[in-house]
């Protein structure tokens, strides 16, 4: 950990970029009007439910940062595929299909991109079916859909005060250059990241879990908070006790982007079952906190304690404001 101790660590966290895009959701939040009435609106995809009761259709998207594609357009391509991959995994659903839309200046910038989310598609077994396809843009921009099928949700609305958070993580891989990715997808076999992925849905189905996120740009705590904002609960968690890669410095661990990292808030009764059935494939699984009802985020670190987030005082996304209940 960088200099300043907890408070000072809190602090970078805070003000880090991908904390930072999270407090854009509320724009899209204010102008969803009625979508409450369909499904809530607040989880990492839209699930729509079945008329007959059967199950709920799952739509997920992403759009990659412009510098991103520009910089790394295969990698750009591959985790266009790989992170909505992730969301369908969290909300206890698996993926049908991926549709993109595609803008480069010209056809040879496209070429990287598509490759990337051709061997993404391949490697987890997910055709890319349509999308829009622009090579005469002035840039290059990616957005990418999977639509999937769920017969139990997962959520990030039904976390209760005294479930366990669990966060679980592939800690096989490394850090993708520079850059906030902690990549254990493109070198792991196809095999083992479909089968990884099938850990979720099933948990949902055997009704082991309350609540889950998938690790997203915000981070661990930046994940936290939105799950903690949609339940309407607080939480107080111990980062000595989060899972880590052991040459991973902790500040960049916990602001990093995993290709395979999930929050999940758990009945205490079914801590154990869940973590085995991480351990059962050698993935990570620790309980690292507690939600309460306190509205609040509170940090532990080597002694020290520190308010990470009053949701009362101030809003992460604005989920909270808009969602239905």
């Amino acid at each position: 950990m960088n200099g300043g101790g907890l408070a000072a660590l809190c602090r970078r966290l805070r003000g880090a970029k991908g904390m930072q895009h999270k407090g854009d959701i509320a724009i899209a939040y204010r102008g969803l009007g009625s979508a409450g009435a369909v499904c809530r609106v607040g989880d990492d995809c839209a699930a729509i439910p079945d008329p007959d009761g059967s199950g709920y259709s799952l739509l997920a998207i992403e759009g990659l940062l412009d510098e991103f594609v520009h910089e790394e357009p295969w990698f750009a391509g591959y985790c266009g595929v790989m992170v909505n991959l992730s969301d369908v995994a969290a909300m206890g659903g698996r993926p049908i299909a991926v549709v993109d839309a595609l803008w480069t200046a010209g056809h040879e910038r496209a070429e990287p991109i598509w490759s990337g989310m051709s061997d993404a598609a391949r490697a987890y077994g997910v055709p890319i079916v349509g999308g829009h396809t622009n090579a005469r843009s002035d840039g290059d921009r990616l957005a990418v859909a999977v639509f999937g099928r769920a017969k139990k949700l997962l959520t990030s609305f039904d976390a209760l005060p005294g479930d366990v958070l669990l966060a679980a993580y592939d800690l096989r891989g490394a850090f993708y250059g520079p850059y906030a990715y902690w990549n254990c997808s493109t070198t792991a076999p196809p095999e083992r990241l479909r089968a990884d992925l099938e850990i979720l849905p099933e948990l949902a189905e055997a009704g082991l879990c309350r609540a889950g996120k998938d690790i997203s740009m915000g981070g661990l705590l930046g994940t936290l908070l939105m799950l903690l904002e949609c339940s309407r609960i607080g939480a107080t968690v111990a980062l000595d006790c989060v899972p880590k890669a052991p040459d991973a410095e902790l500040e960049r661990w916990l602001g990093s982007f995993p290709s395979y990292g999930f929050l999940l808030a758990v009945a205490p009764a079914d801590v154990a079952e869940v973590r085995a059935r991480f351990r059962a494939r050698d993935l990570a699984c620790e309980a690292f906190g507690t939600c309460s009802a306190s509205g609040t985020l509170h940090v532990t670190l080597a002694g020290e304690e520190e308010l990470f987030w009053d949701l009362a005082a101030s809003s992460f996304t604005g989920v909270a404001s808009y969602a239905t209940t």
